[in-house]
């Protein structure tokens, strides 16, 4: 249960929010107040989370293995994507595949020397659902750009590097190889580009003012006082967990913090002094605009952290989704920080359901299924020999090198951070491995 403290007036227009002249040379004075709110446990949250588990690598993979010619890919050409993955360090690539027999088919190719090496292609439901994303994608073409679009008009150069794009493709509904087959065909929208640091960036060619229109400020009509809009004072709509028990002293400061002016994350903050509240209003602003973005209104913190130049930060910026968890809820679900936007969810249902969101969803209820169907022994694999055997939960015996990731090609780094090389997952016989390759891993 989720308490909002904000009421709803109507009102038409909004002014201006890049505050100037005297009202905020006053507001300027005011520094940032030492307050600290305490987390709290919200299970309905965390479940969102916990109900993702896997899911974003399960359908990485998925994209990957469907690039493929030969729709099948051996297990050395799929680990040099170990890291765009995810994938705990502890966790082999085979043993995580092997998790999920509902979407990978497990079936064997043969080196030069004849002997078995494992690959892995799509069952024909993931096929069939992979295949309907494909379709949604496209329908949702005109909306995927728009995201992006307003992503790189957040940052102070309308560009941004491409490994950090690649950190918040999932989140913001990118196709996994966007690079290659969404980039090219907005050639008049985004571009390539050598950073200074001699990173390859993405940079937004043209401004779209249409486009500059923040979530808040879109939603003003509903969920503003009119008085407040007139002033430029727009409030982020706060909730809290039942049971959060916020001091006075922290209800009083919150009240007078919704008051201070909004600035636009699509306008220049250079003006404000970092070491204010007006400042930390933006920053939380800049974060509730990104969040929207995404689809599902949520990100991992770690995504966020590096955006601290592009979004012309002050230090320890990330601090604001601790003092704000009326806005903000860190998940600690996973072994990981995953930063939700309250607002948009009731409980753990979701309240606008992107059509993408939706293809996911059957791709995370058909890993629940897979996962059940296999404890109950109702998988079958084929051995390097060509027979079928029952696919149990055992999972040690996944556990030794002879049956994991094959470590052949020492070549492929897995802390790379090079873009990413469609050539890594072309068909699993454009290179087949020699016999001494697999003799050093079997």
């Amino acid at each position: 249960m989720v308490s909002w403290l904000f009421s709803r007036v109507k009102f038409c227009g909004f002014p201006c929010q890049n505050q100037r002249g005297s009202n905020l040379n006053h507001l300027q004075s005011r520094y940032l107040v030492n307050i600290k709110l305490k987390w709290v446990k919200d299970k309905d949250l965390d479940s969102v989370v916990s109900a993702e588990k896997d899911l974003k690598a399960v359908c990485f993979l998925v994209s990957i293995i469907s690039s493929s010619l030969e729709q099948c890919v051996p297990i050395y050409r799929l680990r040099c994507h170990r890291r765009q993955l995810g994938l705990p360090n502890d966790v082999k690539m085979s043993t995580f595949i092997r998790r999920y027999p509902s979407i990978f088919h497990e079936s064997h190719i043969r080196d030069s020397a004849g002997t078995p090496v494992p690959s892995f292609g799509l069952t024909p439901e993931a096929r069939e659902l992979h295949e309907e994303e494909i379709v949604v994608v496209r329908q949702c073409w005109t909306d995927i750009r728009s995201r992006l679009c307003r992503l790189l008009m957040l940052t102070s150069g309308t560009t941004l590097p491409l490994q950090t794009i690649d950190q918040l493709r999932w989140d913001m509904g990118l196709p996994y190889d966007y690079q290659n087959s969404f980039i090219p065909y907005n050639h008049d929208l985004f571009s390539f580009v050598q950073l200074r640091d001699d990173r390859v960036g993405l940079k937004l060619l043209s401004w779209e003012n249409d486009l500059a229109v923040s979530e808040l400020q879109k939603n003003a009509g509903s969920q503003q006082v009119e008085e407040d809009v007139r002033n430029g004072c727009l409030a982020f709509p706060i909730g809290f967990t039942r049971g959060f028990g916020l001091r006075r002293k922290c209800m009083d400061w919150l009240k007078e913090w919704q008051k201070l002016p909004y600035t636009s994350p699509y306008c220049d903050a250079s003006h404000l002094d970092p070491r204010t509240d007006v400042s930390e209003k933006r920053i939380v602003g800049v974060f509730h605009e990104l969040l929207h973005l995404t689809l599902q209104k949520k990100t991992e913190r770690k995504n966020v952290s590096n955006l601290r130049k592009p979004f012309s930060m002050p230090q320890k910026f990330t601090k604001v989704f601790e003092r704000h968890p009326g806005i903000f809820y860190i998940s600690k679900k996973d072994d990981t920080q995953t930063v939700i936007l309250r607002e948009a969810y009731d409980g753990d249902k979701l309240l606008q359901k992107h059509p993408l969101v939706s293809i996911r969803e059957k791709f995370a209820n058909m890993l629940r299924k897979g996962q059940l169907d296999r404890s109950r022994g109702l998988y079958k694999k084929e051995d390097p020999f060509g027979h079928f055997r029952c696919d149990e939960v055992d999972e040690t015996r996944y556990s030794s090198e002879e049956m994991s990731d094959y470590n052949l090609l020492s070549e492929y780094d897995l802390e790379s951070d090079d873009p990413i090389d469609n050539n890594c997952f072309r068909s699993c016989y454009d290179s087949t491995p020699t016999s001494s390759a697999v003799d050093q891993t079997l």
